[in-house]
């Protein structure tokens, strides 16, 4: 096990297109780290660069205290985990994993002894004379982490590896994976695209937009206290509605109608007050928006708003809306449009709601809840 360093790394192709910007982070030892961020954004090269696998165009990287810049990847003392799983087909479950133990020279009793406590870690005892074609994904998945885990390496790097699976299974291994990684203790730095991932499997995620590091932190604190636009609109899903306003006299000034702005917002976010009579960036959460009939008493207060259309998922409705206000961009380029038109808001309602497409209904929002960002900075306030 090893903390794992980062200080200042580039990454430049040709001289001028620069792929990471002075990327600085410290993995601590054990820590299961995820970098995330959309398709394009430098995760997987951050990630082969600490492999050994790209070069680093300035900066520096540490491996357990040790500066690994000029090692081959094999002197790293680090073992990666692919999206394609790269397993040889022409061999056992059981020569897969021992394959680097037999290029160290180990004894024939040796790899025995560490392939069968492997497997028996990843439940594959009754594979390990099987061949990789006849394996699910799940259990391709499994051996891939086996061959990795019999190097006791200081790091995992994983690049992606639940990519190739169904969305069932996907569910699955990453609760494996977590909670393997929680029982060996190594140092892990894993690479997704996939937010929900990142937000269940890490002990810290670093988001990443066109190669700068956006925030980084416990996936509680990025939901709640997002340090900027992007990560606002990146994390959570449905994303955060982003929109434009003016703040005057404890309100948000819309066309049409305002949203007043607790106490408690102004105490928690001082800053605030130096907004008074300038625009605003606000947003809210879908799960902080309700159907005025299921919330007990006057608790929030409401907005107008026409229901777009709605998609039923049995346990909660996802209900797009139509509101007069302007929708901000977070900036993320993998952001998928939104299906509904002209729909600018999206709410998260309990199953028994009643509401129905094309109706007008009085939106309830919980104000304690909103978020603010400078609209020129995009920075949180």
């Amino acid at each position: 096990m090893a903390e794992v360093v980062l200080d200042k790394i580039c990454k430049t192709f040709g001289g001028s297109l620069h792929v990471i910007k002075d990327l600085s982070l410290t993995v601590r030892d054990g820590e299961f780290l995820i970098l995330v961020g959309p398709s394009g954004c430098g995760k997987s090269t951050a990630l082969r660069m600490i492999a050994g696998l790209e070069e680093i165009s300035s900066g520096t990287l540490s491996i357990g205290g040790e500066n690994v810049e000029d090692y081959a990847p094999k002197d790293r003392d680090i073992a990666m985990v692919f999206q394609s799983y790269a397993l040889y087909p022409h061999m056992t479950v059981f020569d897969n994993i021992a394959f680097s133990m037999k290029l160290a020279g180990k004894s024939k009793a040796e790899r025995v002894k560490r392939v069968t406590e492997i497997a028996k870690t990843l439940q594959l005892e009754t594979l390990l004379a099987s061949k990789p074609a006849s394996l699910s994904g799940g259990q391709r998945q499994r051996v891939a982490m086996g061959r990795a885990m019999v190097r006791e390496p200081a790091a995992f790097l994983m690049d992606e590896p639940l990519s190739n699976l169904d969305a069932k299974l996907r569910v699955q291994m990453r609760a494996e994976i977590a909670s393997l990684q929680r029982q060996l203790g190594v140092t892990t730095i894993y690479v997704t695209h996939d937010q929900t991932e990142a937000m269940t499997m890490g002990d810290r995620v670093a988001v990443l937009k066109g190669g700068v590091l956006q925030q980084i932190d416990t996936p509680k604190v990025l939901y709640n206290h997002p340090a900027n636009v992007f990560v606002a609109g990146f994390i959570g899903s449905p994303s955060m509605n982003l929109f434009e306003g003016r703040l005057k006299d404890r309100q948000i000034e819309l066309s049409g109608f305002s949203i007043p702005v607790p106490e408690a917002v102004f105490a928690a976010s001082p800053r605030l007050a130096d907004y008074d009579g300038k625009p605003v960036i606000f947003g809210i959460r879908p799960e902080d928006l309700y159907d005025p009939k299921l919330v007990s008493g006057a608790a929030h207060p409401t907005i107008p708003a026409t229901v777009k259309s709605i998609e039923e998922l049995g346990s909660e409705l996802i209900v797009h809306l139509n509101i007069d206000a302007l929708r901000i961009d977070s900036g993320d380029p993998d952001a998928v449009e939104d299906l509904s038109g002209a729909a600018n808001a999206v709410a998260k309602f309990e199953a028994v709601s009643t509401i129905a497409a094309a109706q007008r209904i009085a939106l309830a929002i919980d104000v304690r809840k909103l978020h603010f960002f400078d609209p020129q900075s995009l920075l949180a306030i």
